[in-house]
């Protein structure tokens, strides 16, 4: 074999050789620079995008005014994955035995207390002790039916997704309907049963401990009417208080920083 053939040879198995190294190493697409695509890729790796909220989306606290629990809020623009039955036990757990729940619950008892909502229950200290244990009672089993035991069995997403984009009264219609709709597990909207079907079981459940003057369907129909009212004006808090927070609160700070200055 001459030498010229030999040299032919092994420039043609280094070239095979190198092959898929030249494939592999190929040039990036102009139109995305291979800093951008290695960014993106690295913020996926950090944090999944279903789980990140659009940058020009609003956050929800986990408190409003510091005090009113907010963990049923989903920032607008997020889509996590549909809450597990420990999850969803967890926020029922936190918004009932919360510190502001009592406080919550203080102040109601005092207004039935004080316009003598339950006459059999009576007045004094004692009367208030009754009011008290009933409104707490019917707050907490209320949270259990309505944000762990039906969603969990009826595969609803009970949690509240701000809107945080477009007019004032688009944004409150929403936020209040939300009481009547919900996404499922697929993030489908459908009818919000559990809030429906959890309030009202729960109306039928305090006919138990009321007294019989308030166990009529009339009055249990007034007491279902006031918890999905109050849901819904929730809803709506929840919806703007980013907004007043950013524009009023801070501003308000900022204000008196300067006079303080």
């Amino acid at each position: 074999m001459g030498l010229s053939r030999v040299r032919w040879i092994a420039v043609s198995i280094l070239f095979l050789a190198s092959t898929p190294a030249i494939a592999q190493t190929s040039e990036p697409d102009p139109q995305t620079p291979a800093s951008a695509t290695s960014g993106a890729d690295a913020s996926l790796r950090a944090e999944p995008e279903h789980r990140v909220p659009l940058a020009t989306k609003q956050q929800q606290p986990k408190r409003i005014l510091g005090l009113m629990p907010n963990y049923r809020a989903v920032s607008a623009g997020a889509i996590p994955p549909p809450p597990t039955a420990k999850e969803a036990f967890k926020i029922a757990t936190k918004n009932s035995f919360d510190y502001s729940s009592f406080i919550f619950v203080g102040i109601t008892t005092l207004t039935a207390w004080g316009t003598d909502a339950h006459p059999q229950l009576r007045s004094g200290i004692a009367g208030y002790g009754r009011y008290y244990w009933r409104g707490f009672l019917d707050k907490t089993d209320g949270n259990y039916l309505v944000i762990f035991a039906l969603p969990t069995i009826l595969r609803e997403d009970e949690r509240y997704y701000a809107k945080g984009e477009g007019g004032f009264w688009r944004r409150g219609i929403y936020a209040a309907t939300r009481i009547l709709i919900t996404p499922d597990y697929h993030g489908r909207n459908t009818i919000n049963a559990a809030e429906i079907f959890g309030r009202g079981i729960s109306q039928g459940i305090s006919a138990a401990y009321y007294p019989a003057t308030d166990r009529s369907a009339g009055a249990l129909a007034v007491k279902f009417g006031w918890a999905m009212g109050r849901d819904a004006l929730t809803n709506v808090v929840r919806e703007f208080w980013p907004d007043i927070s950013r524009h009023v609160l801070q501003r308000h700070s900022h204000e008196t920083t300067a006079a303080g200055d």
